[in-house]
């Protein structure tokens, strides 16, 4: 008998292998982002983002067949809207983008579940997350925007709301309007843990949200930063939170362990533009296996903490996973 341990006796074959593996991703886990864009007959591919669209309602029928038909676990929505102003009043227009693409997925896909991205930077002319004066975004003001959105996206039938703004008090504000309004079973997932990442420059060209001056440090996080995290996920699940998103995810892994370990609520990674620009431009220079690669990062957020993946991968992955299955 030898005096080592022979650790490899769990990895020689395929069988044992799946058999010990202690994390398991399923389409389930996954929440695909849709950009949802005004007019018709569009379907404009993201230059950055090799596979992924912005769709008019009149050609979503296909991406939602697939999204259901695979069996993945929500979508959330993005609006672009065909005109901006000061306050971002698209946001919470009643025939908003958002709002008519809920009402149509209720209509054709009632199964699936939607969550509403409530934030105005898509929405204003200056491209921030609040209302903006003298060059200084003012939080108490916006709350009451984000509150409107809020309960015009749940009256679209969204299913889910979350706040991406990082403005302070929103959920509370948010809470509070939906429950006013009668939909106090409606959750909040609460944008909690945002930084201000290099990460995201794909999805402001999808979304056409770039800042028109500045840029957005004073309310998204410091990179640096970790205990401050876990204050910003503590005061969102005292102000009603039900489920907390720590963005990017890549290189906050240690971040979303934290508040995995400390937050006694649903826990969400989002893969953000940039990390899948990288994986897709690496894949077409021929650098890596893109498919191995996709199951590695969404395998290691859900092993670092993550109960669900917000991810631009989803349809791919979940594709793969089916493919596994057979």
């Amino acid at each position: 008998m030898s005096d080592f341990i022979r650790h490899r006796r769990l990895r020689h074959d395929a069988r044992i292998r799946a058999f010990v593996r202690e994390t398991e991703l399923s389409p389930r886990d996954f929440i695909y982002p849709l950009f949802v864009i005004e007019g018709e007959g569009i379907q404009e591919e993201i230059p950055s983002m090799p596979g992924v669209y912005r769709c008019s309602l009149d050609v979503l029928g296909p991406v939602l067949e697939d999204i259901e038909n695979l069996q993945v676990g929500a979508v959330i929505l993005f609006g672009i809207p065909k005109e901006k102003d000061s306050l971002g009043s698209g946001a919470y227009a009643q025939d908003g983008i958002v709002q008519r693409a809920a009402r149509l997925i209720k209509e054709t896909h009632p199964g699936l579940l939607i969550i509403g991205d409530v934030c105005l930077c898509e929405y204003t002319d200056h491209g921030h997350c609040g209302v903006v004066r003298d060059g200084e975004i003012i939080n108490d003001e916006t709350l009451e925007l984000l509150a409107k959105t809020a309960v015009s996206q749940v009256q679209a039938g969204v299913d889910v709301v979350a706040p991406s703004d990082m403005m302070d008090g929103r959920v509370f504000a948010i809470r509070q309007a939906l429950d006013e309004a009668g939909f106090i079973n409606v959750p909040v997932m609460s944008y909690a843990a945002k930084y201000a990442s290099g990460f995201y420059g794909p999805f402001r060209d999808a979304a056409g949200s770039a800042p028109q001056f500045g840029d957005r440090r004073s309310y998204q996080m410091d990179p640096a930063n970790g205990d401050e995290a876990m204050r910003e996920v503590e005061s969102d699940l005292a102000e009603g939170a039900d489920m907390i998103i720590v963005k990017p995810a890549l290189a906050y892994g240690d971040i979303l362990w934290r508040v995995s370990q400390k937050a006694a609520c649903p826990v969400i990674a989002y893969n953000v533009s940039g990390e899948y620009a990288l994986v897709k431009a690496a894949a077409a220079q021929g650098w890596i296996d893109e498919r191995r690669l996709v199951n590695e990062i969404l395998t290691s957020l859900k092993r670092s903490g993550a109960d669900r993946i917000i991810t631009y991968h989803a349809l791919d992955a979940a594709k793969w996973l089916a493919e596994r299955e057979r």
